[in-house]
């Protein structure tokens, strides 16, 4: 599977955006709906991963403590 985009690295990008959100939306031409698109795929395919690592660790390794895919 490849990702969506790959994360601007491009300095003169990161410098003219000035932040992150304006880097993504330069990413991907100033389309908002692309780039909340993007965004919401990378999370939910965040939250698989995280699905899966939760699955795969052992309780023992982390002493009880469980990551959790909902914020606090």
């Amino acid at each position: 599977m490849q990702p969506l985009c790959e994360p601007v690295t491009d300095a003169a990008t990161l410098d003219a955006a000035g932040d992150p959100v304006d880097a993504a939306l330069a990413w991907h031409g100033g389309d908002a709906r692309a780039t909340i698109e993007t965004l919401l795929a990378d999370c939910a395919h965040l939250q698989r991963q995280l699905e899966l690592m939760r699955a795969a660790m052992g309780r023992g390794f982390t002493r009880g403590w469980e990551p959790s895919v909902r914020r606090d």
